[in-house]
């Protein structure tokens, strides 16, 4: 019988909300929103998720062309610098993704935890 060490890790959610063909958020674009909430940055905010800054943008795009008021609002470059900022909509709606994500996790943590335990141990490489 192997140890319980040789245990896969617990379960994570990756919950996508799909609104529609052209619609979507999920743990990326989430994170991307977080990050430019800490950083004040696009730009930085990708390069910390090892996006490009094209990529980056075009989420952001995304995500302010599917809401009625843009998630994130910026300032061009130039002596001072650019920014970004979370606008109160996009405050909401990272919060109500996270908060859904919390719900999920906690009203199906019983179920995760038996998927868990009929998963396969792993063999200890080395």
């Amino acid at each position: 019988m192997m140890s319980h060490s040789n245990r896969p890790p617990p379960p994570t959610l990756r919950i996508r909300i799909v609104f529609g063909k052209d619609g979507m958020i999920g743990p990326g674009k989430a994170e991307l929103l977080e990050r430019i909430d800490r950083c004040g940055s696009i730009a930085a905010a990708g390069r910390e998720m090892n996006m490009s800054y094209k990529r980056a943008w075009e989420l952001i795009g995304t995500l302010n062309s599917m809401f009625h008021d843009p998630v994130v609002e910026s300032t061009r470059g130039g002596s001072g610098g650019g920014g970004a900022v979370l606008t109160d909509t996009g405050k909401q709606v990272l919060a109500l993704y996270r908060s859904f994500e919390a719900q999920c996790a906690t009203a199906g943590a019983q179920q995760l935890e038996s998927l868990h335990a009929l998963l396969k141990d792993r063999e200890v490489q080395g």
